[in-house]
């Protein structure tokens, strides 16, 4: 996971998944991001890292603190597995963690009450002894997840109707059209504002995406893969209404 430990940005929208390193202003322009791995994989050079022996079958061990696995496995009642995921019932595992700290820190609710404080340090992860919120949390989390490495997509909303260059001249939004115009002729329609200003970090996805590209014919993969990015992004702020709707309903923060 990419985030950062302070942001001079008015907002907080710093935090995004990564199979592939990153470079290190991933999601802050100024002051630079920070990467946490999942998972620690064994090398022929001594680390810091190094601790005891583990039993996954590849030798990686999970990037994550012993007492903070002592810790939430007692609130939740549940054993601790070293790989992947629990079996939702007597155990979870390191992938259900980082599902649930994903879908936290996507939280609208959870953004704007700890506001003040994820501009200068760490976001922190309230620990819960909910067993069905934790769960619910982790389904939202995993398919946020899945989305953002886009191994999964949303529904397709947008559409590209007019044939041309494809030459990326000038990057334009038309909020009462919902377009966003490439060049003079051609344009993604179907775009609502609020997958146009959506931020990570201290970049506009659909904005940038698209000016890193100026200058340049968009290939047939690239027009597709741009609508993927929106109808990822829609269904992602789909997902994170939900997730405030699932933390409302067992009571809000601060958790229990």
């Amino acid at each position: 996971m990419n985030t950062v430990r302070q942001t001079r940005l008015d907002f907080w929208n710093h935090s995004i998944v990564s199979d592939t390193p990153t470079p290190a202003v991933f999601v802050e322009i100024k002051d630079g991001s920070n990467v946490f791995p999942l998972y620690l994989y064994p090398t022929n050079t001594p680390t810091l890292f190094d601790t005891e022996p583990t039993n996954s079958p590849n030798g990686r061990r999970p990037n994550l603190a012993p007492e903070f696995i002592k810790e939430l496995s007692a609130k939740l009642e549940l054993e601790f597995i070293n790989d992947g995921k629990g079996d939702e019932k007597k155990t979870f595992g390191p992938e259900d963690i980082f599902n649930y700290i994903y879908a936290v820190f996507h939280s609208p609710q959870y953004r704007q009450r700890y506001a003040e404080f994820l501009k200068i340090d760490f976001p922190r992860v309230p620990l819960t002894s909910n067993q069905e919120l934790f769960w619910e949390l982790v389904k939202k989390g995993d398919r946020l997840v899945q989305l953002h490495l886009m191994k999964a997509t949303g529904k397709e909303i947008s559409s590209y109707p007019v044939a041309g260059s494809n030459l990326v001249e000038q990057v334009k939004y038309d909020e009462n059209k919902q377009q966003i115009s490439i060049n003079s002729d051609q344009y993604f329609a179907g775009i609502p504002p609020q997958i146009w200003n959506f931020y990570i970090g201290g970049y506009q996805v659909c904005q940038k995406w698209l000016k890193d590209r100026k200058g340049r014919h968009l290939s047939y993969d690239d027009l597709e893969h741009y609508q993927q990015i929106i109808s990822i992004l829609g269904e992602s702020i789909a997902i994170m209404e939900t997730i405030d709707i699932i933390i409302n309903k067992y009571g809000g923060f601060p958790f229990s």
